[in-house]
C-alpha cells in the first residue's frame, strides 16, 4: 500500500472507534506523538490510548488536505465541532512507525466538555 492509502485506512477506522483495529496499522515499535501530551511508544500502548480516548469524546476524523511524499503522509484535519489540527505519519512497509499531531488541548477539552488540568 502507497503512505496515502495506509492514512485513507487510519482515517476509516479512526471514524469507526475501532481503537483495536486502528492500532494494527503501527509497527510494534511505532511511536505517537500528540505534542499536546507525552508520546505513547509501541503498538500496545498506541491501541490502550486510543480505546480511552473513544471512551472519552466522540472523535472524528474529515480530511482537509492529504500530502504525501515519499514514506511520509500530513494531514490536515477537522472534526464535527470545528476543531482543526495537523498529523504528520511516517510509514514504512504498511505500518506507521511514527505520528505527530498538532491541535489545541484546551478548545478540544471545551468543545467536547471535559475538564481540563493545567
Amino acid at each position: 500500500m502507497a503512505p496515502k492509502e495506509v492514512l485513507e485506512e487510519w482515517i476509516r477506522l479512526f471514524n469507526q472507534a475501532d481503537g483495536e483495529k486502528l492500532a494494527e496499522l503501527y509497527a510494534e515499535h511505532a511511536v505517537n506523538h500528540q505534542v499536546a501530551n507525552e508520546p505513547v511508544a509501541g503498538k500496545q500502548a498506541i491501541k490502550e490510548l486510543f480505546v480511552r480516548e473513544f471512551e472519552t469524546a466522540n472523535m472524528v476524523c474529515i480530511p482537509e488536505t492529504i500530502f504525501e511524499d515519499g514514506e511520509w503522509v500530513i494531514l490536515e484535519w477537522k472534526d464535527l465541532k470545528e476543531m482543526r489540527g495537523c498529523d504528520f505519519f511516517h510509514i514504512q512497509n504498511d505500518k506507521i512507525v511514527f505520528q505527530r499531531g498538532y491541535w489545541d488541548k484546551l478548545s478540544f477539552h471545551k468543545l467536547y466538555n471535559i475538564p481540563f488540568e493545567i
